[in-house]
């Protein structure tokens, strides 16, 4: 038989834990506020790491590449970053000490976002520029572009896209970094096509008096003997100088690296096969004429 004080420990415990209990279950205690914290903390990470999961398996599926990975990995961040500000919400929504908080911080988000938004002019300017390149798309990731750059004209594959910038990788493996306002507003050529030749021109100038026929015969036997040329398209002459002709060589090459280094040979080459012929090649200069007047002076001399 029990005791009369093991009935009365028993019903202090049993008491102790309703009033736990429902301490935990109320979200206005600290410890509810605690557990409903962290329990929301985890449903948004589980959510998170759940949709992220299931985005990742349906592109490894994805075998044709009908989705672009590259608006997928940016919605599921969007996504991911969408369920823990649920999350908040609902959390400041549940316990009644934030909500005052969640007042007050919506009375100052207008002033704070207008300090922000001059501060982060061309930060935000990326961004839109970025999600704008995401929704249109106009290349992707692996695209081969040719943009202009403080250096000149660049040729580049895509390498990533993100919110902020585009990065390129060249063809002599330099990383170019354009900040998406310009991939926005500039005139970007895109050379990726079902046909992955790119044509190398090359201009040669010859002079006036030099033999047009035998210069373009050269040039075009220079051509088909490279072996990185897949064929040749011609060689017009393209301009008339005030001192020199200009001939074109249009050959078609595997890829951008190798019409570079069509381009570069055969500057050399047609030099010393030029000089070899006593075909000239013209550099700009001036002729001076010289005339001598006739002067009289006071007595009537002339000198």
């Amino acid at each position: 038989m029990a005791e009369p004080h093991d009935d009365q420990l028993r019903k202090h415990v049993t008491i102790f834990e309703k009033i736990m209990i429902k301490d935990v279950a109320n979200p206005a205690t600290l410890w509810g506020a605690l557990v409903y914290a962290l329990l929301l903390l985890l449903i948004a990470g589980f959510g998170a790491y759940f949709l992220r999961f299931s985005v990742v398996r349906l592109l490894k599926r994805d075998e044709a590449g009908r989705i672009d990975r590259s608006v997928a990995m940016f919605l599921t961040q969007l996504g991911q970053i969408g369920i823990y500000v649920i999350a908040l919400i609902f959390y400041a929504h549940l316990v009644p000490a934030l909500r005052a908080v969640g007042t007050a911080l919506l009375a100052g988000a207008g002033i704070a976002s207008i300090v922000v938004g001059l501060a982060a002019q061309n930060t935000l300017g990326n961004m839109v520029a970025g999600i704008s390149l995401l929704l249109y798309r106009p290349f992707h990731v692996g695209d081969r572009l040719q943009i202009s750059a403080p250096t000149g004209l660049e040729t580049g594959d895509v390498e990533s896209l993100t919110l902020g910038y585009t990065v390129l990788r060249s063809f002599d493996n330099r990383r170019i970094v354009v900040p998406n306002s310009i991939m926005a507003s500039q005139t970007t050529v895109n050379l990726t096509t079902e046909d992955p030749r790119v044509m190398a021109v090359v201009p040669i100038s010859i002079g006036y008096t030099s033999d047009l026929d035998q210069s373009r015969a050269i040039l075009m036997a220079l051509a088909q003997t490279h072996p990185k040329i897949q064929s040749v398209v011609g060689c017009p002459v393209t301009q008339l100088g005030d001192s020199s002709v200009t001939l074109s060589l249009r050959v078609w090459c595997a890829n951008a690296e190798d019409a570079k280094c069509v381009q570069f040979d055969l500057y050399e080459q047609a030099k010393k096969r030029f000089d070899q012929e006593g075909i000239e090649i013209p550099y700009p200069y001036t002729n001076i004429v010289l005339k001598k007047e006739k002067l009289s002076s006071a007595n009537g001399e002339t000198s």
